[in-house]
This record gives C-alpha cells, sequence and structure tokens, in this order.
C-alpha cells in the first residue's frame, strides 16, 4: 500500500449516536455527531433522523399496510411474502459460499441508488488487506469538513485523533460514519492525493463487483453519496452481503449493537468513543445478525439483513423502499424460515 494501505473516500447514510470522552472530560456526541463541548454541529444525512424515542439508533417506525399484490404464487407454486418493498432479493446461504435464491421481488434486478449499503463494499475491500487491521490512522480534518458539507452521517472522529482500520470499520458500519469510510478510501487507495488515492479506492470497489459477479452494481462512492452513478440491484446487495459476511471480521462487527472503544487524542490523552449499530432488526428479530442499512433524499431506505435459525443463514436486501424496511425485511425473513 506504499504510504497509503489501499482503501479511501467518503459517504452517507445513517448517523447514529456516538460519545466521544477525553480523560477527565466527558464529551457527549449528539445525534448531530459532534461533541457539545467546543465543535460546531455537523449536518447529516436522512438516516440521522430515523430514530425514534425509547428505540436504538436508527430505528425507523414501521408502518401496517399490506403489500401491493406480493402474495401471489410464485414460480415454486409457493405463496410469496407480502410486503410493500419491490426491489427486494431473498437467499439461503446455508452451504457457506455458495447460495441459492429463495425469493425475488418484481425489481429485484433494477440498478438504483443504494445509500449506506455502499459502505459493505468499502469494508469488503478494506478487508482484503488483513495486516493492516492493527495500523493506527489519523483523522484528518477533511474527513470532518466532508461529513459537514455534505450532510453524511458521522461517526464524529475528532480531528488529530489516531484510530485503527478495524475501529475505523466500526466507525462505518455501526453508526454509517461517513467520515469513517473516507478514512479508509484516504488511507487504503494508492496515490499522491487524497482525491487521486479515493478514486483508486473506488476502482478497487468495482474491480471487486465485477470479480463477485455483480452486473447492476457500480460504484462512484465510497460512502453512498453518489456522483451520479453509485447504484446496485436488490439481488446483486443481497449477494455481496453474504460474501462479506464469509470474513469473521466483518460478520462479528455488524452484529454488534453498540462498540464502544478509545484511542490516542490530538492532545495527548485518552478519546472514548460510542458507536451504536443503525440496524434495528438486531434488536426487534430473533436471530438477526446483522448487516447494512442506508437512507437518502434519491436513494430512500435500504436494508441489507441477515439472520440464522435452525442452523440456517438467510441473507437479503431492500432498496429505493420506505421507513418499512424493517418490518418487511423481518416478514422475508419468517417467509423465508418457514419454507
Amino acid at each position: 500500500m506504499g504510504s497509503h494501505a489501499r482503501p479511501n473516500r467518503l459517504h452517507r447514510t445513517g448517523a447514529r449516536i456516538a460519545t466521544v470522552a477525553l480523560v477527565g472530560a466527558v464529551l457527549p456526541i449528539t445525534a448531530g455527531g459532534l461533541a457539545e463541548a467546543a465543535t460546531p454541529s455537523a449536518t447529516h444525512s436522512v438516516d440521522e433522523n430515523e430514530r425514534t424515542s425509547g428505540q436504538a439508533a436508527g430505528t425507523v417506525g414501521q408502518g401496517q399496510e399490506q403489500g401491493r399484490g406480493q402474495g401471489a404464487p410464485d414460480a415454486t407454486g409457493q405463496d410469496a411474502p407480502v410486503i410493500k418493498a419491490d426491489h427486494a432479493f431473498l437467499l439461503d446461504a446455508r452451504d457457506g459460499s455458495q447460495e441459492r435464491e429463495m425469493w425475488a421481488g418484481a425489481k429485484a434486478d433494477e440498478s438504483v441508488a443504494m445509500a449506506s449499503t455502499t459502505k459493505i463494499m468499502t469494508a469488503f475491500v478494506v478487508l482484503k488487506y488483513p495486516e493492516q487491521l492493527d495500523r493506527q490512522f489519523t483523522v484528518k480534518q477533511e474527513y470532518r469538513d466532508y461529513v459537514a458539507k455534505a450532510g453524511s452521517s458521522t461517526a464524529d472522529l475528532q480531528t488529530g485523533d489516531k484510530l485503527t482500520a478495524r475501529q475505523l470499520l466500526h466507525a462505518m458500519l455501526l453508526p454509517s460514519g461517513a467520515d469513517a469510510a473516507m478514512a479508509l478510501a484516504d488511507n487504503f487507495g494508492s496515490g499522491d492525493t487524497m482525491d487521486a488515492r479515493i478514486a483508486d479506492f473506488e476502482s478497487q470497489m468495482n474491480a471487486e463487483a465485477q470479480q463477485l459477479g455483480l452486473t447492476g452494481t457500480h460504484f462512484d462512492s465510497f460512502d453512498g453519496i453518489s456522483h451520479g452513478d453509485n447504484r446496485s440491484t436488490a439481488r446483486d446487495l443481497a449477494k455481496l452481503g453474504q460474501r462479506a459476511m464469509l470474513k469473521p471480521v466483518f460478520a462479528d462487527i455488524v452484529k454488534k449493537k453498540q462498540f464502544k472503544t478509545e484511542a490516542p487524542a490530538a492532545n495527548g490523552r485518552t478519546r472514548y468513543y460510542t458507536w451504536n449499530n443503525t440496524n434495528v432488526l438486531l434488536s426487534t428479530y430473533d436471530g438477526a445478525l446483522g448487516i447494512k442499512t442506508g437512507s437518502g433524499a434519491e436513494a430512500g431506505y435500504a436494508v441489507v439483513f441477515a439472520a440464522e435459525r435452525d442452523n440456517r443463514t438467510l441473507v437479503g436486501a431492500i432498496v429505493g423502499a420506505d421507513k418499512d424496511r424493517f418490518e418487511d425485511a423481518a416478514k422475508m425473513l419468517d417467509w423465508g424460515f418457514a419454507h
């Protein structure tokens, strides 16, 4: 990776509550993601506003409407799950690296904006370099500036703090920190400038998509904030999620409801961070394993999810949906485990 490990760049999807503290002085991070002690508030993506009182970060109100005629028998003659989402796909991953299609929504193969589910591939690329996971990287002011300008979700990384790639993966995958995604892209991409490193990292993301056979997927973003052509399909995202879950480090991170860590701060003291997972299913669905949420003005709401019951693991994806995505995901999983 030369002077820079091979990762680089940022995205927006689902800011959550983070807590940062210095030894001797606790600096709470608000829903806006910034310490209330002397730092200005940053704006955030749609995901940050999904929380409802008394729920885990990232909770979205669940509607009660029935699906749009998706209870009709599928190709096997079995009833399909009754959900609202059209861009949806479910697979059975019981055979490890081999997956079996269980059900596809009417628009499962239509390429649409995928918001912060993009960060699954960001993590997938970083995990190509396991020897770099415990290497420390310094948080740059540019990462915070990016989040503020883009209105992205944030892990509220503090300028000058040193965090490992492993910590940054938690910061990106749990509260959906675009600042953490940018830090990873900047340090795992190759090039003499930040822009060059980020471009290289995104090229790696597209190379991985091609190798995995994700024909409906293209990345122009490391965090999901599209520059015109950042898209995927529900089928591709489910397959990507299934492959990512084969990586123990990834699977271990995305199942956590909360992660607390500490890092050397810029002033030589110790900073404490707390990141909450935006995935409501971890608290509401028995057997849930992860994987990643996303939302945005263009993309709507998305979730890539996985659950395990009776030695079976199901993986699914919903994109371009509304706030009922978690309810729909639960219905898809219930249907899948019943078949």
